[in-house]
């Protein structure tokens, strides 16, 4: 069973705190939109489609905790006030990763249309808020499900020589069910091979310097006992040129796509992209329409997160060998004092390193001039992308 990082029900969520996995699991309550920012600034959830769905529940159950107790303004436009400000509070925990702030625009433009409705009051407004972000949830599952399929179609049709059968693919950083509201998007191609036999082989980079990939994917992967195996970034490229390994494909996520295909990833997916050119080795970004941002006109446009030092200087871990039952955490250095450290969260790729785009829709390729026309995405149901059956 699929990994499930995210628990709503009723007005209750709670998520799995990743700063424990993979040697603890523990869920943590979300009562507040407080709370959920701390959780988001603190990495205690990550991954685009994750905080976006994470900061609208929070919201969806402290305003039912407030209608519960009869706590809530009967003013619809002190509610709508009310909303607004803690949903532009929580888009400030993370600001490159575009879903929290595509949600926060649309959960902003339900509360509004709401509160201007003759019949409605601060119950209603409260009410619109909370189904809509109970909606959020239900079709990102559903959109990731979506993505796995286009994306595993793609590979097997376009990554593949003629003599292979199955795919190997390398994927960087957490992209899976603790990305998102579950399944996942580049780690959900990935478990759409493998439920169909379709997965000869998956290779996970570390992903230094927080180790989502050695922490969080390589957890899921055993999770769902999917054949795997961890390698260090810096080893990326001699698994390129190794012919046993063949890998086929490399399909990273994204925290924000712009109009032209940059893509703002994890640090280091600019490097993996660079090495499946040379390698010959096709580079897929799998993403809801949510990542991506038709106002980011190019990369350039991005604004990459700098984390604290400390995520370079130090590492966090259990002691190897424990006299007790319990999980003890120790903190290390493993860096020279005094270096000065420079730790963006995200690299750039440029578009003209990837060869298509994996969403809901479907998987876009560049036109014949090299472009990719991201905007038919939003405009027109019918965009031309690579198929894949109803079934799958």
């Amino acid at each position: 069973m699929t990994l499930q990082a995210i628990r709503y029900s009723a007005g209750n969520l709670s998520i799995i705190d990743q700063l424990q996995l993979p040697y603890v699991e523990n869920y943590i309550p979300i009562r507040t939109s407080d709370e959920a920012w701390h959780a988001i600034k603190e990495m205690r959830v990550r991954g685009a489609p994750a905080i976006a769905i994470v900061a609208a529940l929070a919201l969806a159950s402290e305003l039912q905790t407030l209608v519960a107790y009869d706590q809530i303004s009967s003013s619809a436009e002190e509610v709508q006030a009310f909303i607004i400000e803690k949903l532009q509070y929580l888009v400030s925990s993370r600001p490159t990763a575009v879903n929290l702030g595509d949600a926060s625009r649309k959960l902003s433009a339900v509360v509004v249309d709401h509160a201007g409705r003759p019949e409605s009051n601060g119950h209603s407004v409260a009410t619109a808020l909370i189904q809509a972000a109970e909606e959020m949830l239900a079709k990102d599952i559903n959109d990731n499900i979506q993505i796995g399929a286009y994306g595993a179609q793609w590979i097997l049709a376009n990554g593949l020589d003629a003599k292979k059968s199955k795919a190997t693919v390398l994927t960087h950083c957490n992209t899976g069910s603790l990305a998102t509201s579950g399944y996942g998007t580049a780690l959900g191609v990935i478990r759409a091979l493998a439920s169909t036999s379709k997965l000869r082989h998956a290779y996970c980079t570390e992903t230094r310097p927080y180790n989502q990939g050695s922490r969080l994917t390589a957890f899921e992967l055993v999770h769902d006992n999917i054949p795997a195996t961890l390698i260090t970034d810096s080893m990326a490229a001699a698994l390129l040129a190794k012919s046993e390994a063949s890998v086929d494909a490399i399909v990273v996520g994204a925290d924000r796509v712009a109009a032209n295909g940059d893509t703002a990833n994890k640090i280091g997916t600019y490097a993996l992209a660079v090495l499946a050119k040379y390698h010959g080795v096709k580079f897929l970004v799998a993403a809801p329409l949510t990542t991506i941002d038709l106002s980011t006109k190019t990369g350039n446009d991005i604004i990459i997160e700098e984390r604290p030092a400390s995520e370079v200087t130090k590492i966090k871990g259990p002691r190897d060998k424990s006299s007790t039952n319990e999980v003890e955490f120790e903190t290390v250095c493993i860096a020279a004092s005094g270096i000065n450290v420079w730790n963006p969260a995200f690299d750039i790729t440029p578009s003209a390193l990837i060869d298509g785009i994996i969403t809901e829709k479907g998987v876009v390729e560049k036109d014949a001039k090299g472009r990719f026309q991201l905007e038919d995405l939003f405009c027109d149901p019918s965009i031309t992308a690579a198929s894949v059956p109803e079934s799958a």
